[in-house]
């Protein structure tokens, strides 16, 4: 029988909303659990970074991967391109090199420009924290995308204003805000800490979103996870920090692993725009073990 009074319709309701939004994260296109199918080496990365969500524009209904996501920034918008291997449109024409140059370096292949200047990236691509995944991972990474059905969808110019729109200036902004590294574990800690940290600082780049930014629009290091009112899509990203009063230091590591696979948060609410997407589309594929040792990462911060 379906209650009767306000009070408990009400909270009827939100039990019912609760059980559909865990089903329709445990339950993906295809109607098979997540956990159902074991993922190949390059899907884990693949799944770790969110799934690459942010190049399908799931709000105007985008092919998968394809690209066209309006992504906003400070100094306006830059869209999303298409990574599927079509040949035509997507990055079926690249090499492997040619991805793991972008991906390090913030790099592509295109023809050069202005006497023979590399066509660099803009950072609202998350190089700069790609930087640190190591070759055999992105090469494992580049097979999955192989994988994917090519999509035909022609990639948007950027709608920057100049000068902050001219690409030969980011030459000068890797100059003063990104430094191309990769990951190294710290011998002080444990395995599972360091496999946190390299999820979190590399494949999941967390502070890409997480983080404040200068005026530049480069993150500001001594703020690292503190949150950001210039978040994704315009979205503000909470702070993350363990710091109880303005950061998630009341959440239990268990508590923040089935946030990562569920969507939900201690208080029964659930993860809303962007960050839905990549669990979604990414984290909820991810194994226990891994969860665990985000949490544990995260939970260790300063």
């Amino acid at each position: 029988m379906l209650p009767t009074n306000k009070q408990d319709r009400h909270h009827f309701a939100m039990i019912c909303r609760h059980f559909l939004i865990i089903a329709a994260f445990w339950l993906p296109i295809g109607g098979t659990l997540a956990t159902e199918k074991p993922l190949t080496p390059g899907e884990v990365i693949f799944r770790a970074t969110g799934g690459c969500s942010c190049h399908t524009d799931f709000k105007n209904g985008g092919q998968r991967l394809a690209g066209g996501r309006p992504l906003m920034t400070p100094f306006g918008a830059v869209f999303s391109t298409n990574i599927t291997p079509e040949k035509r449109t997507g990055i079926g024409n690249w090499k492997a090199e040619d991805f793991i140059k972008a991906m390090k370096r913030g790099i592509g292949p295109d023809k050069k420009q202005f006497f023979f200047i590399e066509k660099h990236y803009f950072p609202v691509f998350p190089y700069t924290s790609f930087t640190r995944i190591p070759e055999s991972d992105l090469r494992a990474l580049w097979q999955h995308l192989k994988t994917v059905p090519p999509a035909v969808v022609q990639n948007k110019s950027t709608q920057i204003t100049p000068p902050f729109g001219w690409r030969i200036n980011l030459i000068f902004w890797k100059w003063l805000n990104f430094t191309p590294e990769e990951f190294k574990t710290d011998p002080a800690k444990s395995d599972v800490w360091n496999r946190g940290a390299y999820l979190v600082k590399a494949l999941a780049h967390c502070e890409e979103c997480h983080s404040p930014r200068n005026i530049m629009g480069g993150i500001k290091r001594d703020k690292l996870f503190t949150g950001s009112k210039d978040g994704p899509e315009g979205e503000s990203a909470p702070n993350i920090t363990p710091d109880k009063t303005v950061g998630i230091g009341e959440w239990e590591p268990a508590e923040l692993a089935w946030f990562l696979k569920s969507g939900q948060k201690p208080d029964g609410d659930f993860a809303e725009g962007v960050m839905s997407e990549v669990i979604a589309e990414g984290y909820q594929y991810l194994n226990d073990s891994d969860l665990d040792a985000i949490a544990l990462f995260v939970k260790s911060l300063k």
